[in-house]
């Protein structure tokens, strides 16, 4: 018997036969390789089994867990979860289990060499990265982790999936200036050490000795990782089940409230991101399209979301939904039309984005966002630092390296319609920095971005 259908059993038991029970089993495997001043110095890894018990019994419910799993552990997470119960607040709120589902076919099975990949496998992307960058000094990390799931609960619904996940992250620093460059795969082999450092090298050394412009609107081209930031936000304040509900988001349904050039969609079956194909709750969770041609068409829920909405759940509860809502955990912007681009010198990352660069009169180039933080959630206001290189377009051609500037954009205005310029063709896949969240992102041409600080303040 496993670990889930051990705890599903005696909670069943403890509880009375009128209690919903289910459980959530995830099994972690986590390694990370980091390095700094161009130098391995440290490896660590950690494999944790952490078992989630929820029940809900006269109405109320509790939820408790433990990475303890033995069979003493065990029986204390049943035991205090059930008197958690007995004594928690009514739940008003609690939409049901899930009942039995098929899950959809991810179009790849997971890779064991991802998963589980040896130190000296991480080390030789943190080499190459590191010889590549040239002699400039370099930092960052390369980690790999596999997290086997198992969901089992009173209503017989059963579900099991594994994920696994690659990145490597890191910068090449100058006196002045830093270049990054960062990759995420469901293979392990799809991480190119080498091509990242020269591209963060490449970025240094073409962002040396800035300069500082005055603030104000500019036409810009977003690189792939600063996209990658607007697509978190967009998911975690605007497609949230429980934010639309409440009505602190932008999103209206059915209006076409992005340019027509945007498609956005949460999809867990293909491409280089991770995701799972069930939540914490045991939904199936397939592909699912926010956005077509501009036109916004879904948010997405857990079930405590969707019972209110009347609609179904899309398979997004996490273990802090019912308190934050449910996000998008896979977001793809899909790329424009073309062939994948091949690589140039420069500060660009790719051709693809060359090609919108070509188009600018007069705008910035942007690397990175860094350090955003919201300052209107309804308008999706957002705040933050521009990082790892700057540069003015000038006729179409990179002029110079810019100062760091301060932004504040309503990120979903940046996006309306008539305001996206153009789309690259090619879209790497980002882990994010926050939590499980992947994003595909190309490279955008905006008509409009608002600076509101350089560098002097």
């Amino acid at each position: 018997m496993s670990i889930a259908e051990q705890v599903l059993e005696a909670a069943r038991r403890a509880a009375g036969g009128s209690a919903e029970v289910d459980v959530n089993v995830a099994r972690e495997h986590l390694a990370l390789t980091r390095f700094a001043n161009s130098y391995i110095h440290q490896n660590i890894a950690r494999e944790a089994d952490t078992v989630t018990l929820r029940i809900h019994v006269d109405g109320r419910t509790a939820v408790n867990s433990t990475t303890v799993t033995d069979d003493a552990g065990l029986a204390a997470l049943v035991e205090r979860t059930v008197a958690a119960a007995r004594v928690s607040p009514a739940d008003p709120g609690w939409a049901g289990l899930s009942g039995p589902a098929e899950l959809p076919k991810l179009l790849a099975e997971p890779d064991p060499a991802t998963g589980e990949a040896a130190p000296e496998v991480r080390a030789e992307q943190v080499r190459a990265y590191i010889e590549a960058a040239g002699g400039l000094t370099a930092a960052g990390f390369a980690r790999n982790r596999k997290v086997v799931t198992t969901y089992v609960n009173s209503e017989g619904q059963a579900a099991s999936g594994t994920v696994v996940e690659a990145v490597l992250d890191g910068i090449a620093k100058t006196p002045t200036s830093d270049g990054a460059s960062r990759q995420a795969s469901r293979l392990i082999a799809d991480l190119d050490g080498a091509a990242l450092g020269a591209r963060a090298r490449a970025k240094a050394l073409a962002s040396q000795d800035p300069v500082e412009i005055e603030p104000g609107e500019y036409e810009v081209v977003l690189e792939p990782t600063a996209v990658s930031d607007v697509l978190w936000v967009l998911g975690g304040y605007g497609f949230n089940g429980k934010a639309f509900n409440e009505g602190t988001t932008f999103v209206r349904l059915g209006e076409p409230q992005f340019d027509p050039a945007v498609t956005l969609v949460d999809d867990p079956l293909s491409g280089p991101a991770a995701g799972a194909v069930f939540d914490v709750e045991g939904t199936p969770r397939d592909r699912l399209v926010l956005v077509r041609d501009g036109e916004t068409t879904a948010v997405v829920h857990d079930r405590r979301s969707a019972l209110e909405a009347g609609v179904a759940s899309t398979g997004h509860a996490d273990a802090e939904s019912a308190v934050n809502g449910a996000e998008p955990i896979n977001l793809r912007l899909e790329p424009s039309a073309g062939a994948p681009p091949a690589e140039v010198d420069g500060p660009a990352a790719d051709s693809a984005v060359m090609a919108l660069v070509a188009g600018v009169r007069r705008g910035l180039l942007v690397t990175d966002h860094w350090y955003t933080r919201c300052l209107d959630p309804r308008r999706l206001v957002m705040t933050g630092l521009t990082r790892n290189g700057v540069w003015l377009i000038e006729d179409g051609e990179i002029t110079r390296p810019v100062k760091n500037l301060r932004f504040t954009q309503s990120y979903p205005e940046a996006l309306a319609p008539g305001r996206v310029l153009g789309i690259g063709s090619h879209a790497p896949a980002f882990a994010s920095k926050y939590g499980v969240q992947s994003a595909m992102a190309p490279a955008l041409r905006l008509a409009g971005w608002n600076f509101t600080g350089g560098a002097s303040g």
